[in-house]
């Protein structure tokens, strides 16, 4: 497969329970497209046997590549899954399927138009959220009332782990990306919010998943300093192409 109109990047560290199901889903959803779509699952530094169920996967699955990474860091696999891609839509999904694989249409031509950088938006009007408990709702939104002071005035949910760009944008867009962690989402869009790309915000349904590996208590201070330090390399022109 030279030339996929759309690529979808999942990254994969330690997901060995999640994958089967999430490479079935997947693969049903793009063999139901008009046109040639590629999977990539980009593993990184895994422990568990994330890499070799992907290799089970691939004879039933001729769009299925997989990347192996050494270094950790969910932005960093994004990152190379990315530019190692070649479709002209890359759309970067989390391994749980919080969001149904079939919404991923909803980001692209004909259902919508005209959208270099297209994010799934859990805030968005007609967004849905199911089974997320109060207290980290609230984290989520204090998180995103930082993000906006900070760095990305208006954008309701910048977080969310499911994301679409056009090859032309993913080209400028990620080999400027320094953040490996999970701040990295912040980034992207600031990089493309800087080069003058159109950000639209699409509504989901989305399913809180108990197997987040995000530790909000753990992680709160170091994504304030990441905001903070995204900040100043935004003013010092860190991010214009």
């Amino acid at each position: 497969m030279s030339n996929p109109k759309l690529s979808i990047i999942i990254p994969a560290h330690n997901e060995a329970a999640r994958l089967p199901k999430t490479l079935q889903e997947v693969h049903k959803y793009v063999t139901s497209l008009p046109f040639e779509a590629e999977v990539l699952v980009v593993e990184n530094a895994s422990s568990d046997a994330t890499a070799a169920i992907v290799r089970q996967a691939m004879p039933a699955m001729p769009e299925l590549r997989l990347l192996e990474l050494t270094e950790p860091g969910k932005g960093n696999a994004i990152q190379h899954g990315m530019l190692q891609a070649r479709g002209a839509w890359r759309f970067m999904a989390d391994a749980d399927l919080s969001m149904p694989i079939a919404q991923v249409s909803r980001f692209l031509p004909p259902q919508l138009e005209g959208a270099e950088v297209a994010i799934a938006s859990r805030e968005a009007k007609g967004a849905r959220r199911i089974a997320e408990p109060g207290f980290r709702h609230f984290v989520g939104r204090v998180f995103n009332l930082l993000v906006q002071v900070l760095v990305l005035p208006g954008i309701q949910d910048s977080q969310c782990g499911f994301k679409c760009f056009t090859a032309e944008a993913a080209a400028l867009i990620f080999p400027l990306q320094t953040e490996k962690g999970w701040s990295f989402d912040v980034e992207l869009l600031a990089i493309a919010r800087e080069n003058g790309f159109k950000i639209v915000e699409v509504p989901i349904d989305w399913t809180y998943s108990a197997g987040s590996r995000m530790n909000v208590f753990k992680e709160a201070f170091r994504m304030a300093s990441d905001l903070l330090r995204i900040r100043r390399k935004r003013k010092a022109g860190a991010y214009r192409a």
